[in-house]
């Protein structure tokens, strides 16, 4: 586990061969204006670099940071703040990292933005206001599909279909709607009881179940539900947690979930059986857990609090097979295979290793093969 304070919120940003970097947004201090920091990964020690590798001062008229929404690519990324939402690009320089703002007018003064998402392949971007507005765009032409300035009475949560043609939303007063993001226009809204609160949401990210998995409280009690998004029906859950949770992530192939608590607890799901996998309690020193991130390739989480900071830890699950590891396997099969049928060819009577005795005439041998010259719907084999 490596821990550092004082930051408001943190994200991932993906980079070839594996080169991850971390994004840190803190706040104003007495002492410092708020700042972005972007630091480097190293997988082994599953740690962040102590020192950042660049970092940018923010102005008081751009707010407080408050949240990431990392493009795909890793090259652009949306902070959205108290005040409204900040575009800035990664420069890379010989060996320097610079993180350059860009103009972004037409959303830098749209108030607090509870939620912001690119979809899995870049193309849309939606953020959620606290004020309720929801906003989706084509990216990056910021192109508008929908504009509702009355979707919730204040936004929860926000996540995007794997496939880009769905958009799930929650709200404060614990309601949940889909969204046809195409098309612009709202789909449905869940089914839930008087009684049920549904906080957060994820869709499933494997590509073999077209699932939205939600938390659900009702009363003291917290199941997770998983309705199925062709028909949108609840098709079960289960008690996980068993205490109220504050985010929920999902991992990019789509085998675990993370469920972070309002005590600082994060419990890892495996999906496939819905079982934890991974408990970590007391993680953010008993802060409610604002974030989790899966790590883009490897079995770690990324994790902020108010209190705690941001956390990374690695889970304790099964390792996943590496490529060079299956290379490895089926070339090993191979020789293994190619090994078993020498061994059978030199050691066995078999018609191919037939002996032919010193009187028998050669093209006896010959015979056998011009008899299995059938025609195919007479061949013996």
């Amino acid at each position: 586990m490596d821990a550092m304070s004082s930051s408001a919120c943190a994200s991932w940003i993906r980079r070839p061969e594996n080169k991850h970097l971390v994004i840190m947004g803190r706040a104003k201090t007495r002492s410092s204006p708020p700042l972005l920091e972007i630091f480097s990964f190293d997988p082994k020690t599953a740690s962040l670099a102590s020192d950042p590798l660049t970092r940018v001062l923010m102005g008081d008229e751009d707010g407080d940071p408050m949240g990431f929404a990392v493009h795909p690519s890793g090259d652009e990324i949306v902070c959205s703040t108290s005040i409204g939402c900040k575009l800035f690009v990664l420069d890379f320089e010989d060996l320097n990292i610079k993180l350059v703002s860009k103009d972004f007018s037409p959303l830098q003064s749209i108030g607090p933005q509870k939620c912001a998402a690119f979809s899995t392949d870049g193309s849309k971007f939606a953020i959620g206001g606290e004020d309720g507005h929801l906003r989706i765009f084509e990216w990056p032409s910021l192109h508008v599909l929908l504009d509702e300035p009355n979707a919730h009475k204040s936004f929860g949560d926000m996540d995007i279909s794997l496939d880009s043609e769905f958009l799930a939303s929650t709200s404060t007063d614990g309601s949940a709607r889909i969204w046809k993001i195409n098309e612009g226009v709202p789909l449905t809204t869940l089914t839930r009881s008087s009684e049920e609160k549904i906080e957060c949401c994820r869709f499933s990210r494997d590509g073999m179940r077209p699932f939205l998995f939600c938390t659900v409280k009702k009363g003291a009690q917290v199941t997770t539900g998983v309705w199925d998004i062709s028909t949108w029906n609840k098709i079960g859950h289960k008690r996980l947690l068993r205490k109220p949770a504050s985010v929920l992530s999902v991992s990019l192939d789509g085998k675990y979930l993370a469920l972070g608590s309002n005590d600082g607890d994060i419990a890892v799901v495996e999906v496939k059986k819905m079982e934890i996998s991974h408990w970590s309690k007391k993680l953010h020193l008993g802060a409610s857990i604002s974030s989790i991130e899966f790590c883009p390739t490897e079995r770690v989480v990324l994790s902020t609090s108010s209190r705690g900071g941001t956390v990374v830890t690695r889970l304790n699950v099964p390792a996943d097979w590496k490529e060079w590891q299956i290379y490895v396997l089926l070339l090993g099969l191979f020789l293994v295979s190619a090994m078993i049928f020498y061994l059978l060819y030199e050691n066995s009577d078999s018609f191919w290793n037939f002996p032919l005795e010193r009187t028998q005439p050669a093209k006896t041998r010959e015979a056998f093969f011009s008899d299995a010259q059938f025609a195919d719907d007479q061949s013996p084999w």
